[in-house]
């Protein structure tokens, strides 16, 4: 009764939807180009495996997987739905043609079961976080089964879904298995009702995605920057600049050829982070425009996609933002780490608090709160040469000795694809 309830909410909501997508459409056009997949039209072809992958940091994480499993099965026949064009974007450039994307359609069960219908996947594999009931629903019908790869789960994820138990306790119903990153994951996953045979604590995939290697002074060289010190601030949102563009003057008073690479997380606000950087009287220039910084420029705004991972390359110190404001929940810290670059996040980061709290407990990262114990933080680190190379050597230890997550993974993913039968088989014990 809830469902149906819950299904008629998004009828009823639909105009709204509709309005929202395309204003949104306005700073990214794919909104608009392919609505028509959030109802559940423009049908993909018959794949063996779907892999959902919200947005841009389960795309990233999901690829390895994918990787592997193309190779250990060249003719794998795989689609990857999302929600946002980041992610679209991603899936686009790490894969290309080799897998289909679509849009998730949005949870009324008819949507999903059109996608469903034309998909018929051996295996939906979703990505950490997105559980929606309708689609659970339609697949367990279909016989379809599910597993959670990377799962993740913050309290206060498990504190909602808890409060609904007639609407969570048939999408645990329908899980074969939740690979976990962490024990609080699983543990929140059994107090829920989650049978404990069908939940492993596997580690989370991020440790294990590969980067590309880069000649750092070549990079630095090419785009004119030379010895300068660079300070790359990544994965901003709205709120989290105006705090960056504070701590900015005190550390310009200490290092006065300091560089901000500053990279928002949403490519529909980079106009308006232009703006409020201009507005405030720096000396700017900007990615889109394929401008380089001068020796007078103090802030690059990396308005580009798909390049996080060199403006990280060329840091000596990083933050990892959307860990500045309480309603954030962060990302990924460890890609400056695997590139040997020190590095900071915000107090907010439930979303990854696990690797956070990790890897502050091996000295691999520092964790800092907006204002003076930000500047201090960088500060310290663009002066001490001694406190910044033991960052590096304990984020090198610490990646080295949490690998490993994606072979635990695939040792249960891999058997559903290889026969229909083989994943009714497939339990924990097997990891």
């Amino acid at each position: 009764m809830l469902r149906r309830l819950y299904s008629w909410l998004y009828v009823l909501l639909l105009p709204l939807l509709l309005l929202r997508m395309l204003g949104r459409s306005r700073k990214a056009v794919d909104y608009r180009r392919r609505l028509a997949e959030r109802l559940g039209y423009r049908l993909p072809p018959h794949c063996d495996l779907w892999v959902h992958a919200v947005s841009v940091g389960e795309s990233v994480a999901a690829v390895p997987l994918i990787e592997e499993l193309l190779q250990h099965q060249p003719g794998l026949r795989i689609l990857v739905t999302g929600m946002t064009p980041t992610g679209a974007e991603r899936i686009r450039t790490l894969l290309g043609d080799r897998v289909t994307h679509r849009y998730l359609p949005w949870d009324h069960h008819r949507w999903q079961a059109r996608l469903l219908n034309a998909a018929q996947p051996r295996l939906l594999l979703i990505m950490e976080t997105e559980l929606w009931p309708n689609l659970l629903a339609e697949a367990q019908a279909r016989k379809i089964p599910v597993v959670v790869a990377n799962a993740r789960l913050s309290a206060r994820s498990a504190a909602a879904y808890a409060r609904l138990p007639s609407l969570v306790q048939p999408m645990l119903n329908s899980l074969q298995q939740v690979l976990a990153q962490d024990e609080a994951t699983a543990q929140r996953y059994r107090a829920l009702g989650l049978p404990a045979s069908r939940v492993a604590v596997c580690g989370s995939l991020k440790f294990d995605t590969p980067l590309p290697a880069f000649d750092r002074q070549a990079l630095r060289e090419r785009l004119h920057i030379g010895a300068r010190p660079v300070w790359v601030v990544g994965s901003s949102h709205a709120g989290e600049e105006a705090l960056i563009l504070a701590a900015l003057p005190e550390l310009l008073a200490i290092q006065p050829e300091l560089l901000l690479i500053l990279v928002p997380r949403h490519p529909e606000r980079f106009a308006a982070v232009a703006r409020d950087i201009l507005a405030g009287g720096w000396t700017c220039c900007r990615r889109s425009a394929g401008e380089l910084p001068t020796a007078t420029t103090q802030i690059w705004l990396g308005d580009s996609m798909g390049e996080l991972t060199q403006w990280y390359a060329l840091a000596d110190v990083a933050l990892v933002a959307g860990s500045l404001l309480p309603h954030l929940g962060g990302h990924n810290v460890l890609e400056p780490m695997a590139l040997a670059v020190p590095t900071l996040c915000g107090p907010y980061v439930m979303n990854f608090q696990h690797i956070v709290d990790t890897a502050v407990a091996a000295h691999a990262l520092l964790q800092v709160a907006p204002g003076s114990a930000l500047v201090a933080a960088v500060a310290s680190l663009l002066r001490d040469d001694g406190k910044a190379a033991a960052m590096r050597q304990a984020a090198h230890g610490l990646l080295l000795a949490n690998r490993g997550a994606l072979q635990r993974q695939l040792q249960v993913i891999e058997p559903y694809l290889i026969s229909d039968d083989a994943g009714s088989e497939v339990s924990s014990q097997a990891l």
